[in-house]
């Protein structure tokens, strides 16, 4: 039976977006297990009270573990987009395949993963682009965070069809997760973007 995860930031003692958390555990224990019951996460995490925490939560049919760790970002400047047919509907702690995908890219920060002919995720959250008006989301994306899910019901996010060629008509990309929220990269660089390549 696959282990799940919930990554829930918490910063001096808050807890961040949890309605959105426990909706997506629910949503996945339904979907994988047939439950309709649900993993109270409030009545479980016992928040830190000073600092910003990553709460780690692996669950499946009931909760395995829970884990407070200090976070420490990562420092992104170097995407570079790579198809894969890899799926990753729901939040699973095993991420072998993604971390796979990453591997081995020399002077490459993060990934933009495209699947179909359409940009989806980086392995660590989801992506907005800006083009000068509106920020949109790719509509499929590989995993539906809730970060996003937050900035889709607040209108603040657009959903939209996205390629690779389509890149050039945006004036800014964004990452976006629970950790980082919403987090737009100003000195960034996409290698290797051209039909050609």
């Amino acid at each position: 039976m696959p282990l799940l995860l919930e990554t829930i930031k918490i910063e001096d003692g808050n807890i961040h977006n949890l309605s959105y958390h426990q909706a997506r555990c629910d949503k996945s224990r339904e979907a994988l297990f047939g439950l309709h019951d649900s993993l109270d996460l409030a009545s479980v995490i016992k928040a830190p009270l000073k600092g910003v925490y990553r709460c780690r939560i692996l669950y499946n049919k009931t909760i395995h573990s829970i884990e407070y760790l200090p976070y420490v970002p990562k420092e992104i400047h170097t995407l570079k987009i790579i198809s894969s047919t890899i799926k990753y509907d729901h939040k699973y702690a095993h991420r072998e395949a993604l971390d796979a995908l990453l591997h081995g890219q020399e002077g490459i920060d993060e990934i933009i993963i495209e699947k179909e002919g359409y940009l989806t995720d980086t392995t660590i959250s989801n992506i907005a682009f800006y083009d000068g008006i509106q920020w949109f989301t790719p509509t499929k994306p590989l995993l539906e965070g809730t970060m996003r899910a937050k900035l889709l019901d607040e209108g603040f996010l657009l959903k939209k069809d996205i390629k690779k060629k389509d890149i050039v008509h945006y004036t800014q990309v964004a990452l976006m997760n629970a950790m980082i929220g919403f987090k737009i990269l100003n000195h960034f660089n996409i290698a290797q973007y051209k039909e050609d390549q």
